[in-house]
């Protein structure tokens, strides 16, 4: 009983108890092992069309990020000529990377541009560029959307944006925050061609495309809150 005693004082003086632990045996660790695999699988295989959403909304505007690929602006005016669309709104900020090579100051009037040399009429194109920031591009680029159609009195009842690939669910998400629910926002998801959608952790920029934008999807879903002065840009 002294003994006993003594341990238990020894024992940072009450502070720290000794329990009985149950850990898994060898054939627990396996069965573990093989349900954790069978998680990542699964979730590998759902989180690239889950991200890559497409659910338009036929007629009203049409939204496209102007900082998308060629093939993608390609794809936004098949879209936008097979379906009964009012305007065609061009959203980015400034250029980042290339801008003294070319006259445009932002992606929405750099996207805009390649619209109409690909064949668009631009009397239906609309460029909306939006602010430097160094976070949220997107939100922001959607704010100054919803900023530009209070400006010259626009009423868009539906919206659709076209992004590329995982990028979409998050556009929709960020554009629908920032209209607001009185417009019903769409989303259409064009392929990224930089990589096999279908097996996308096989490659580089595959994998680091979808797992950052998983993340991110994450903080706008859980996170991200926007101040008031981010809405009154």
């Amino acid at each position: 009983m002294q003994g006993t005693d003594d341990t238990r004082r020894r024992l940072c003086f009450g502070l720290i108890q000794r329990r009985q632990c149950c850990l898994p045996t060898v054939r627990g660790w396996m069965l573990l092992f093989l349900v954790s695999l069978s998680v990542v699988i699964v979730a590998a295989r759902r989180i690239h069309p889950f991200l890559a959403v497409s659910d338009p909304i036929s007629g009203g505007g049409l939204v496209a990020e102007g900082w998308m690929p060629d093939y993608a602006m390609e794809q936004v005016i098949s879209e936008f000529r097979r379906n009964r669309y009012t305007k065609l709104y061009v959203t980015g900020g400034p250029i980042e990377r290339g801008r003294l090579l070319q006259n445009y100051r932002t992606s929405a009037e750099a996207g805009s541009a390649m619209l109409v040399k690909l064949g668009l009429n631009a009397d239906v194109v609309r460029p909306v560029p939006a602010p430097r920031t160094w976070t949220d591009r997107t939100y922001i680029s959607a704010i100054a959307l919803r900023n530009w159609f209070l400006r010259y009195g626009v009423e868009e009842r539906t919206l659709t944006v076209m992004s590329l690939g995982v990028h979409a669910r998050r556009s929709r998400a960020l554009f629908q925050e920032a209209i607001g629910r009185s417009t019903r926002v769409g989303v259409i998801a064009i392929e990224d061609r930089s990589y096999d959608p279908n097996r996308w952790w096989r490659s580089s920029e595959g994998f680091r495309t979808v797992t950052d934008e998983a993340i991110a999807y994450l903080y706008a879903t859980l996170l991200f809150y926007p101040g008031k002065e981010m809405i009154a840009r």
